[in-house]
């Protein structure tokens, strides 16, 4: 539309304007902030300034040259083409009004913010994704991860992604084996996928054992012993399984998946049905697990046989793994070991009395001591055998019980102890009664439980003492347990305090625990030495929180203690009831009174205390890529007296964190770099602003998460390959981030077409084999360009120098005389041929200036020889 067309239809489009209710856009002039859509239709209408001014008769605008945005000369700012926020999301300019062309108001500063459309679809880093899953993957754990962007304003729900699954397959069960984070796109099993995921089926190798067709044959001879007079390359069987292991060993997730996932990512995050969306393929390939726990195993203590003994065998899914057993628990023995073939021995005997469980720990490392499988526990539980005899609590139980107590009166319960395992018939206790004295056929007893009762209403003077044997037994030992019943008189006497009010007491509020406060005494009139004469204290009213507790010898003495710190500020007073009581049920008829109980009042006094952090453990987990500036986390203090705090952080090594002495908030002034340390702690202590020596400390402990921010690298850029007897190149990879943004890596000729010299092909997570398939007639070095990239897709192009050439017997390149003597380039040669020609051409100037000066020298010497001969 020409700018002619323009001015002919603003006059109609601001009538339509202004009939469509939008008085809200006329305005004064004077500074504005004005917020507009991109991608209108045009002309836009933004906004009418109005002048004070008489005589105002245009308007015009300054600032940002951008053209788009035009005024009228009664006052409309209008646009002539849409803006895009890709382009700018912010205009400054200035408005001001005029009169006949001059300036009567003005200038005023006008922003115009630029809004964001949902415009843009999101879309992954890559359409395909390869990953590699394990068989029992632990469900929720992450093995893989997409990536998707979006180039809308990421401030803004247009930009707030969201990834779903859209499909699997195959799923023949109709059943998910995957899912997706929604938020992070990161790809873990479910717990179906955990349980049923299965890889292709192989063969299975041991340390030492190289995946080499001879070892190959070796095993298919072990499981086929009756075709060993067929060759092998004329076996179908043979030759099968050699195709199968070849195909699972080489498998490329991209060619060759055993699951393709669809997955999908949303803009507005995906709780609209006008969200955009942009779709990918991961490519999943199940690996085998031989990493299978073997455990709960069980040993029976004092097992008799020849030490030591083979327990079970474990195998890394990392044939060339180095195996390490530790103990999870610090205990002075550790009968166990390991061979370097996974197989788990037990040294010694066991005893379960000892110990009845052992936690082993087993690693499987490389060379490098790097872990190739996660550590595994396994539980040996020692399995109890009946080698321990009952034993009694004591050497003599004693108990009391009152005369003339009714027949089938509970007298007391023998205790008897077994160190079997309690949980089996092994420490199964039977009570039985042997003897009784003075007199037989008094007492009975329970033979599962120990109570023993008494069969008749006893009385003092009859017996004052019984004395039983008990033998108590389990299904292979038995002992005999000593017990003495002691009939005593009834209790009809009540404890009396010697004061009944025990007065005020103060103590600080910083007073130690276990601080006797004061003794209280009382007596009782009932047999000495027996359970109705024996008083104990209890505290029945005004101990809030159990702050104090009573301590008695059982002789009529008890101490008031302090059980838990004091606090002023919650509790500054106690008034505390305490209770003198008999162990022995008082007679019928008797009852406690006032005389038995007494009363201390206890006041706290404050002391200036130091502060208290409201949080015992401050742990936070931060990615590493979190901007510089933000927050972490606020520490909390309060000042028990209400002091004002401050807070200050040390032991920032690194530098990567600054604290808000005001409000303790720590926040990031560096960049944070997991690959520099994963974890790191540091202290902040709150103190007093007036007393600063009144401080507590607390640690914080911050854990970084990987972010994909390291590319792989080559871990060697140079090789040769013998013209001769060419040999594959082994090309290693390393990538500093951890899973899943580090291996297993894809490896590929970053060519433009489909190299015929050259072929490359991965071995494993880590490494790849290039292989030269024409030789060249001369040698020559190579540069390889060599595309790495992450489980995540992220990677670059390295150049791989390769060098082919003769070699000797040992493998090393050589320089054959007169073929490759050194020679200088064209270049060179006439370089040096000139510097010589220039040195010829200054050493004969040299020289024929110095003949001149000795010819004029012996010239002068003769004519000064003549005039003294005249």
């Amino acid at each position: 539309m020409t700018p002619t067309m323009h001015l002919l239809l603003l006059p109609l489009l601001f009538s339509i304007a202004a009939g469509k209710g939008l008085e809200e856009k006329k305005g004064p002039l004077e500074n504005k902030v004005l917020d507009v859509p991109e991608g209108t239709t045009v002309p836009f209408p933004i906004y009418q300034f109005q002048s004070s001014q008489p005589g105002v008769n245009g308007f015009r605008r300054t600032g940002e040259d951008d053209r788009d945005i035009m005024i009228s000369d009664d006052g409309w700012l209008y646009l002539q083409q849409p803006l895009d926020w890709d382009d700018s999301t912010r205009y400054i300019i200035q408005v001001e009004a005029l009169a006949d062309g001059v300036v009567v108001e003005g200038p005023v500063s006008v922003t115009i913010n630029v809004l964001d459309v949902n415009n843009h679809a999101p879309s992954f880093n890559q359409t395909d994704y390869a990953a590699m899953v394990r068989e029992q993957n632990p469900a929720g754990v992450p093995f893989t991860r997409v990536f998707a962007s979006d180039l809308d304003d990421p401030e803004t729900p247009n930009a707030h992604l969201s990834y779903s699954l859209v499909n699997q397959i195959p799923n023949r069960h109709n059943t998910l084996l995957f899912q997706i984070n929604p938020v992070t796109g990161e790809i873990s099993t479910t717990e179906e996928g955990e349980k049923i995921l299965k890889a292709r089926e192989g063969i299975q190798f041991s340390r030492g054992e190289d995946p080499s067709p001879d070892i190959l044959k070796r095993k298919f001879d072990e499981y086929c012993p009756a075709t060993r007079d067929i060759p092998y390359e004329l076996n179908p069987f043979y030759t099968c399984v050699e195709r199968a292991e070849m195909r699972r060993r080489n498998v490329d997730p991209l060619e060759d998946p055993d699951f393709t996932l669809i997955v999908r990512v949303q803009d507005l995050g995906g709780a609209s049905e006008n969200a955009l969306s942009g779709n990918a393929r991961v490519n999943i390939v199940v690996q085998q697990n031989v990493w299978v726990n073997p455990g709960p195993i069980t040993v029976k203590e004092h097992f008799a046989t020849s030490y030591p003994m083979v327990l079970t065998k474990v195998q890394s899914n990392e044939p060339s793994a180095i195996y390490k057993l530790v103990q999870k628990e610090r205990s002075l023995e550790f009968p166990f070991s390991i061979t370097e073939d996974g197989e788990i021995h037990l040294t010694k005997e066991l005893d379960r009395e000892e110990k009845d469980m052992y936690i082993l720990v087993v690693l499987a490392e490389d060379d490098h001591g790097e872990e190739v499988d996660p550590p595994m526990e396994i539980q040996v539980v020692v399995e109890d055998v009946n080698d321990n005899p009952p034993m009694c609590e004591t050497e003599e139980t004693v108990f009391e019980v009152q005369e003339d107590e009714p027949v089938g009166s509970p007298v007391g319960q023998l205790v008897a102890h077994d160190a079997d395992d309690a949980g089996t018939v092994n420490a199964l206790l039977t009570y039985t009664i042997l003897s009784q004295h003075p007199s037989t056929d008094v007492f009975t007893i329970d033979d599962a439980s120990g109570r023993i009762q008494s069969r008749q209403m006893l009385q003092r003077k009859d017996a004052s003492e019984y004395h039983l044997t008990v033998r108590v037994s389990d299904p292979g030992f038995s002992t005999e347990c000593k017990v003495l019943i002691r009939v005593i008189d009834i209790n009809n006497e009540l404890p009396l305090f010697q004061e009944n009010d025990y007065g005020s007491h103060n103590l600080t509020e910083d007073t130690e625990v276990g601080h006797v406060v004061l003794t209280l005494s009382a007596t009782d009139a009932d047999d000495p030495g027996s359970g109705s004469s024996r008083i104990d204290f209890h505290i029945s009213s005004g101990n809030d929180d159990e702050v104090f507790q009573m301590e008695t010898d059982g002789n009529g003495e008890g101490r008031l203690v302090v059980a838990k710190p004091l606090d002023f500020e919650s509790s500054p007073f106690y008034r505390l009831q305490i209770d003198a009581r008999n162990p022995e049920p008082l007679m019928k008829g008797l009852e406690y009174d006032a005389r038995s109980s007494a009363f201390v009042s206890v006041s706290v006094s404050d002391v200036d205390e130091a502060p208290e952090f409201t949080v015992d453990i401050l742990d936070v987990t931060v990615p590493e890529n979190i901007s510089v500036g933000a927050s972490l986390l606020t520490v909390e203090a309060v000042d028990p007296e209400g002091e004002e705090i401050r807070f200050k952080m040390d032991g920032d090594t690194h530098g990567w964190l600054e604290i808000n002495a005001d409000t303790g908030e720590i926040k990031t002034k560096a960049k944070l770099d997991r690959e520099t340390v994963e974890a790191f702690q540091v202290t902040v202590t709150a103190f007093e602003k007036a007393n600063p020596q009144k401080s507590a400390e607390q640690t914080v402990s911050v854990r970084l998460l990987d972010v994909n921010d390291n590319f792989p690298k080559l871990t060697e850029s140079q090789a040769f390959i013998c013209a001769k007897k060419p040999e594959a190149v082994f090309i290693r990879a390393s990538d500093a981030d951890s899973a899943p943004y580090s291996q297993p890596f894809i490896f590929t000729l970053a060519l433009a077409k489909k190299s015929p010299n050259w072929d490359l092909r991965t071995v494993d997570g880590t490494t790849a084999t290039l292989t030269l398939k024409k030789t060249p007639s001369e040698d020559k070095t190579f540069m390889i360009p060599i595309n790495i990239k992450d489980n995540a897709g992220m990677g670059i192009t390295h150049r791989l120098e390769v060098r082919v050439c003769n070699c000797t017997e040992l493998g090393y390149c050589y320089m054959e005389p007169g073929v490759h003597a050194f020679k200088y380039g064209m270049g060179t040669t006439i370089g040096i041929l000139a510097g010589v020609l220039g040195f010829i051409i200054l050493a004969f100037i040299i020289v024929v200036q110095r003949i001149k000066k000795n010819n004029q020298k012996k010239a002068l010497s003769a004519e000064e020889e003549t005039d003294d001969m005249l």
